[in-house]
């Protein structure tokens, strides 16, 4: 039996048809609408890029964001942002963090009362330094929390599209909520957990990225396997720091959206953020190297809202900081490591 057959009987066994909307054509969105049409939910795409509308609705194919992946036949999509959402009980948003804002107030009045509002993008807004939960709670009210959920962990786009075993986390303040979001996901190559933390799932999700960046810079600068090993390490560190200033739980960051995402993020070939860093460890410029790839790296602009949500909150970030400093202040990157290693000496902690 193959995955996708057991996935369809898997359908049948624990869940109940949903209406769901996921809203970004991207890599990520599409390969998560793509899963969930294959689990048997009603799914419409929405999309920015008329071309790739007609594409997926003709060919079951998104040749920009994931060349060689065929799509579920009963993936639908379309541009229309108000077909999209009206009258779905779950609605997914997988827009870049800087667009969210825009996106969901256009997407406010015709968003059900009762629909789920989950969130599969990772970073934090610049301008406001808020997470996507706590847009949610501006732009749709108190009553926000109890149906937002985040999503997270440790996942490439092409391998969920390609149906290899991936782990996520579900998280919500309101279990219910998780849990559909968890049965409306679940099959035999894609397991989800679900978790209460969810400001601590969405800044592992945005400092991650960032991190990324920073192993990236070590690879290209050539410094080795023990350098990358202890950026990640202590870059958990920063991660943990700035949620206990937020008040996410610490154990969150030893799970899937904390160590399992980082840990992806800052090794695996096809992360766009460690990309982003070894070209500029590698001495690229970063108007060159953003200018030739066709995702977004949220790391870039998530360096700059991490860095001064840090500032702001007192958590102590420096591998933060000197990522900043190298993306955005132009500082050279071996300078940077040089600075970071002649810090001052202290216990580790």
């Amino acid at each position: 039996m193959t995955m996708t057959s057991m996935s369809e009987a898997m359908v049948g066994r624990t869940r109940e048809t949903e209406l769901i909307a996921v809203i970004g054509g991207g890599s990520w969105g599409t390969a998560l609408a793509g899963r969930l049409a294959a689990n048997g939910s009603d799914t419409l795409l929405w999309a920015y890029e008329p071309e790739l509308v007609a594409e997926i609705n003709t060919h079951r194919t998104n040749s920009l964001y994931l060349p060689g992946i065929n799509l579920h036949p009963a993936l639908a999509c379309t541009g229309d942002l108000e077909k999209a959402v009206l009258g779905r009980s779950i609605v997914l948003l997988v827009t870049p963090v800087q667009v969210t804002r825009g996106i969901l107030k256009q997407l406010a009045p015709y968003i059900a009362p009762d629909a789920i509002i989950a969130n599969a993008s990772k970073g934090i807004e610049l301008d406001t330094l808020r997470t996507v939960s706590q847009i949610c709670v501006e732009l749709l009210g108190d009553a926000a929390p109890a149906r937002y959920v985040a999503l997270s962990g440790p996942t490439f786009a092409r391998e969920v599209a390609q149906e290899l075993p991936s782990l996520i986390v579900a998280a919500s303040l309101n279990a219910d909520a998780a849990g559909r979001v968890q049965a409306a996901f679940s099959c035999p190559c894609l397991r989800v957990y679900t978790n209460g933390d969810v400001i601590g799932v969405e800044l592992g999700g945005a400092v991650k990225n960032v991190i990324a960046i920073a192993a990236g810079i070590c690879d290209g600068l050539g410094f080795g396997h023990n350098a990358r090993a202890a950026l990640i390490t202590r870059g958990l560190v920063e991660m943990n720091r700035l949620g206990q200033a937020m008040g996410a739980q610490s154990s969150t960051f030893s799970g899937l959206a904390g160590m399992g995402d980082l840990v992806l993020t800052c090794t695996g070939d096809l992360s766009r953020n460690r990309t982003v860093g070894f070209k500029l460890g590698q001495g690229m410029n970063l108007t060159e190297i953003l200018a030739e790839m066709h995702m977004v790296a949220e790391g870039v602009k998530s360096a700059a809202s991490v860095y001064q949500l840090s500032r702001k909150l007192g958590a102590e970030m420096p591998i933060v900081e000197k990522t900043y400093q190298i993306l955005h202040e132009s500082k050279p990157a071996r300078q940077a490591v040089i600075e970071l290693m002649a810090r001052d000496l202290k216990a580790e902690g």
